[in-house]
């Protein structure tokens, strides 16, 4: 697994554009069919699929443990990828099945109670919601969403009063980019916030990580929880949590497992002194080397380069598709990403996105029971949300847009 490329600089490689044709030509679901679904699972390259079957074979010889010692070096380097990714030590790398999972074990870590404050913004995905919303009504934390301003993003103002005023421990649950628009909330500005006033920030960048740089230490947030499947193009069941190490001392295991934990007497135990510590034993060695080749492979082709073609795509989708009649963008124009949310009149985004799949475009309808704060409270029972990667070419982004300028004309008749 490399983690890096020799001999090339930064300048170097941010001047180095997206390949798309050797993109496409590593990705075998980008033939045949218009793939706009990086934001709920992106496509894996040969090499990904190569290593997790390659590890199945083995264990299938040998058995699952004895298969997984031989490859430790692989699976130790998964944590020093996820660590470059995002700009962080391989100390304060946790890997879990899912970013619901990281996210969980997170909050439960935090132990909040009677007298701790939540602040959410109006972007929450529902899994991040419905556990804040959980540890209000079972546990006494205080929730209070922060209202958007002008642009939909988290209003700073609001926050920064929320934050004057709230007693006890107070947790900023901010999320990078929503599930359910093109947002990129003001994460940078949203830290460095809470650590003004002594909060601590989790950051949900599900859908950003692999889709626009990252650098924790200038984010400041205390930690982060994403998913593999998505903008890293890894397998499915995988996912991986940035703990800031000088959150290690104030935090525990709320279920101690022995991956994270060392059992040392009849009623004692001690923690391991890094993120792992968060961890549990059982994983899918396979898929963990599937997304080690993800990250690394998401290094080599550069976040930067990988970033300015993917918001480069994102604009071309919105301003595309805001020219058809009868479809309307729902997420900010000026949106700074690559994920485009639309609704077309008079057809649900199930209809659209099922008409679409039928001329072999992949897209997704997103409801508002997985955004109820932000598209239940803006009246959209639902919108469709395209996410190219760099394996889309423009054939891809014609096919997508006049297939939908069909869908829209076909509904006004």
């Amino acid at each position: 697994m490399t983690i890096g490329l020799e001999g090339d600089t930064s300048a170097s490689l941010r001047a180095r554009p997206i390949d798309v044709s050797a993109e496409r030509s590593r990705t075998i679901g980008a033939a045949g069919r218009h793939y706009f679904n990086a934001a709920g699972s992106g496509l894996m390259t040969d090499a990904v699929i190569e290593a997790m079957v390659m590890h199945l074979r083995l264990e299938q010889r040998m058995g699952g443990y004895e298969a997984a010692t031989l490859r430790a070096p692989e699976l130790a380097a998964g944590y020093e990828a996820a660590a470059a990714l995002l700009g962080a030590r391989p100390d304060e790398i946790a890997f879990f099945d899912s970013a619901t999972s990281g996210l969980r074990a997170v909050f439960d870590a935090l132990r909040l109670g009677d007298g701790d404050t939540v602040l959410a913004p109006r972007s929450s995905y529902v899994s991040q919601a419905l556990r804040m919303l959980a540890l209000s009504r079972y546990d006494g934390v205080r929730l209070r969403i922060i209202e958007t301003d002008g642009t939909g993003a988290m209003d700073l103002d609001a926050l920064e009063s929320e934050l004057a005023s709230a007693p006890g421990r107070t947790v900023i649950s901010a999320v990078h980019i929503p599930t359910s628009s093109g947002l990129v909330e003001p994460v940078a500005e949203i830290g460095a916030l809470g650590r003004r006033y002594g909060a601590l920030t989790v950051l949900d960048a599900t859908q950003s990580v692999g889709h626009l740089e990252i650098d924790v230490t200038l984010l400041d947030c205390d930690a982060l929880v994403t998913t593999g499947r998505k903008y890293v193009r890894g397998p499915r069941g995988t996912g991986f949590v940035y703990l800031r190490a000088g959150m290690l001392d104030g935090i525990g295991g709320w279920a101690p497992d022995v991956r994270g934990s060392v059992w040392t007497g009849a009623e004692e135990w001690t923690m391991d002194d890094t993120a792992r510590r968060l961890e549990t034993w059982e994983f899918s060695v396979a898929a963990r080397l599937g997304l080690g080749v993800a990250l690394s492979e998401a290094i080599e082709r550069g976040v930067a380069q990988t970033e300015a073609h993917l918001v480069s795509s994102g604009t071309r989708l919105r301003d595309g598709l805001a020219d058809i009649a009868g479809v309307s963008v729902t997420d900010p124009r000026a949106s700074p990403s690559g994920l485009v949310t639309f609704t077309v009149d008079g057809v649900a985004g199930k209809g659209v996105s099922a008409q679409l799949r039928e001329a072999r475009i992949d897209s997704i309808s997103v409801p508002a029971g997985h955004a109820q704060w932000d598209l239940g409270a803006r009246g959209l029972a639902s919108v469709v949300r395209v996410s190219p990667h760099v394996y889309n070419d423009d054939d891809d982004t014609a096919a997508l847009l006049r297939h939908v300028a069909g869908i829209a004309r076909e509904a006004s008749r």
